[in-house]
């Protein structure tokens, strides 16, 4: 025993520092992209013809990337001659509406907002969320189970993951939700007492990611279920994650728009 107490104290404290501290991210890292439409050449649509999900389309400004759909590879970059699309390290990107998740040139990118006040009165100091694999490739799950190690210690936050709908405040799902998991699903949502919340973790849960063009899938959890948070990626990093979690709990300031 002894050895274990020397052991733990030599190691000091682990949990990051967020949300007061942000965790160097790796130079590989793909956070918000960035788009310099005056870069564009005219009639351009590379980067559109090299998305394998239909993210990048095009409106008065110029190219706009629905990061709903957006697998955050990198080839709508290596297919544009003049960079107009760069990824930033901007890891910030949960938004309260589908609507919110497009990135069009020189537009505000609405972050997630925190519940109204009835909600945060019930949810704001412990919110318990059953965690629902609709389908998934065990991306975005892995991501998600991550936040309750020592690193991230989301249980600091008031946040817990539990086994049953039952002793749930709401779902996070995972996966484009396929055809057998649609029962399944309401089910689950079902048995969580009223009011809930459902949270869509990852491009497969908000628009269907890469199987969106397959009948097998529904097409995400909005096609069954009304939604009340989206964190893109495929997978967001746990840091995505964490930072919708707690905007929706009103834990950072609305001045975290841009």
């Amino acid at each position: 025993m002894i050895h274990i107490l020397l052991s733990r104290w030599r190691q000091g404290h682990r949990t990051l520092p967020y949300p007061k501290e942000i965790p160097t991210l790796p130079e590989r890292f793909r956070g918000r992209p960035r788009i310099q439409a005056e870069l564009c050449p005219e009639g351009c649509h590379l980067c559109a013809d090299a998305c394998a999900t239909e993210a990048i389309t095009f409106g008065p400004k110029g190219p706009q990337i629905d990061l709903g759909r957006c697998l955050f590879c990198p080839d709508c970059v290596e297919a544009c001659p003049e960079g107009a699309i760069q990824y930033t390290s901007e890891h910030r990107l949960a938004t309260r509406t589908r609507e919110d998740l497009v990135v069009a040139p020189g537009e505000e990118y609405r972050l997630a907002a925190a519940l109204d006040a009835d909600l945060m009165r019930i949810f704001g100091r412990s919110l318990k969320l059953r965690v629902v694999s609709a389908g998934g490739c065990n991306g975005c799950e892995v991501d998600v189970n991550v936040l309750g190690t020592i690193a991230w210690d989301l249980g600091r936050f008031g946040i817990q993951y539990v086994a049953s709908p039952r002793h749930a405040d709401g779902l996070l799902i995972c996966g484009p939700v396929t055809r057998n998991m649609e029962l399944a699903l309401r089910k689950t949502y079902d048995a969580v007492p009223e009011p809930k919340l459902v949270i869509a973790v990852g491009a497969c849960a908000i628009q269907g990611g890469p199987y969106f063009q397959q009948e097998e899938q529904l097409g995400g959890a909005s096609a069954v279920l009304p939604v009340d948070l989206f964190i893109p990626g495929c997978p967001p990093h746990p840091l995505t994650i964490l930072d919708g979690l707690i905007r929706l709990l009103g834990r950072l300031e609305a001045k975290g728009r841009v």
